[in-house]
């Protein structure tokens, strides 16, 4: 079994993307400071009220545009603010008994940035030159992205920036990491940098972006501590917009076999994908947090889902600004709108809460039809959780414990 340190063991994340939440410009034009990041910080007791325990942060870093573009690691976008902004959001987090879990991109990097841009002036022999990959005597780019440049893992000065990086932000206080595009990268990379990480900070967390593939190897090889559960997203949407429970039957007992080797990193919306409920609707949202509450692994809340926003992501430039929208200054300027979901999150992630040992349940089917789920979810030495989905007419859930009825959509 993968390491998991106690902290992580009552880990349920909040997960924001700065940049849009806050309103910044997607385009760098200017290095003048703008203080957003306290706009973060009026949400905390948001994210507390909810039943979060983490604040899973998308990129902080200063990017030439979106976030997932770097220009410079080390410091903090002055669309978001500077690294005192940074500071005061980690001590109001951890204020509040938040851990703090940070976005590194460390597969690519902007066009722009310096080590980029010292490749192209001193070719790909020079010590710039190999840490950046070619291909046919051109910059390699990161799925056709030709701003973005991918990095040489096989360099010994790449792994020692990510090292140095990582080593960076825990030394200010930050309790963990998403290491983005992580499926892009020989686990060996990982293996090789991460010990250095751990040597000083023990606790540390440390999950990386993989959508496809062996996901109990690839935790191995790379030295991991977790990585997404894409397999389970999906398998959740699909099976009630399809009304075919047979998919995430499936799904979980692949999803059993994962948590046998480590502690998925579980979730039904995030910063790259359609919004739950453009998906499922209100009602189908509400079902998907029921399973995810219920299921083993740690869960992340993408901000927004617990409202029940809607948005499409589309295949083109800015297609991902519907999914990253920005929040009201404060939780008192929100709408009515979303209350019913609000309060079915906070009433899920409060079950999970009193019952911890869920971070480690496994599921078993207990009746399937295409319409029709109940699995029981428990641990040995537990009263298990009976959760029943029903999508033959409406779109419903409810959990039983010991034969009684202990939360219902219905209610």
């Amino acid at each position: 079994m993968a390491r998991r340190p106690g902290w992580v063991d009552h880990l349920i994340g909040w997960h924001v993307y700065p940049l849009g939440f806050v309103g910044a410009p997607m385009r760098l034009e200017s290095s003048e400071v703008s203080h957003r990041l306290s706009h973060v910080e009026a949400w905390l007791d948001h994210a507390v009220s909810l039943g979060c325990s983490g604040l899973a942060l998308g990129p902080i870093f200063v990017s030439a545009g979106h976030g997932y573009d770097t220009l410079d690691y080390f410091t903090i976008d002055p669309r978001l603010g500077d690294n005192a902004d940074v500071d005061h959001l980690l001590a109001a987090a951890h204020f509040r008994g938040l851990s703090v879990l940070l976005d590194g991109v460390f597969n690519h990097v902007s066009r722009r940035h310096p080590v980029v841009q010292d490749a192209l002036a001193a070719g790909p022999d020079s010590e710039a030159g190999r840490m950046v990959r070619w291909r046919d005597g051109q910059l390699d780019v990161f799925e056709g992205h030709g701003d973005l440049v991918t990095l040489n893992h096989d360099d010994p000065g790449v792994r020692d920036l990510v090292t140095r990086v990582m080593n960076h932000w825990c030394d200010r206080g930050v309790d963990g990491w998403r290491l983005d595009a992580a499926y892009c990268v020989n686990p060996e990379f990982w293996a090789a940098v991460l010990p250095s990480v751990r040597d000083k900070h023990p606790d540390v967390w440390i999950f990386g972006e993989v959508i496809h593939g062996d996901y109990a190897g690839i935790v191995k090889a790379s030295g991991m501590d977790s990585v997404t559960q894409y397999e389970l997203w999906k398998a959740i949407w699909s099976s009630i917009e399809s009304r075919n429970f047979f998919e995430l039957d499936h799904a979980l007992g692949r999803h059993n076999e994962f948590c046998a080797s480590f502690t998925p990193m579980t979730f039904v919306g995030n910063h790259d994908v359609t919004r739950i409920a453009s998906k499922v609707g209100q009602d189908g949202v509400i079902v998907a947090t029921a399973v995810l509450a219920t299921i083993g692994g740690i869960p992340l809340i993408y901000y927004g889902d617990e409202l029940a926003y809607r948005g499409i992501k589309e295949e083109r430039f800015g297609g991902d600004d519907d999914i990253r929208p920005v929040f009201p200054p404060s939780p008192a300027q929100l709408s009515d709108l979303g209350a019913e979901t609000l309060r079915a999150h906070q009433d899920l992630l409060g079950l999970r809460r009193r019952h911890p040992w869920l971070v480690d349940a496994v599921t078993e089917s207990l009746d399937l039809t295409n319409e029709r789920y109940v699995y029981r979810s428990g641990v040995p030495g537990t009263e298990p959780l009976i959760v029943e989905l029903d999508v033959r007419d409406g779109c419903s859930a409810l959990i039983r414990e010991a034969g009684q009825v202990i939360w219902s959509s219905r209610a």
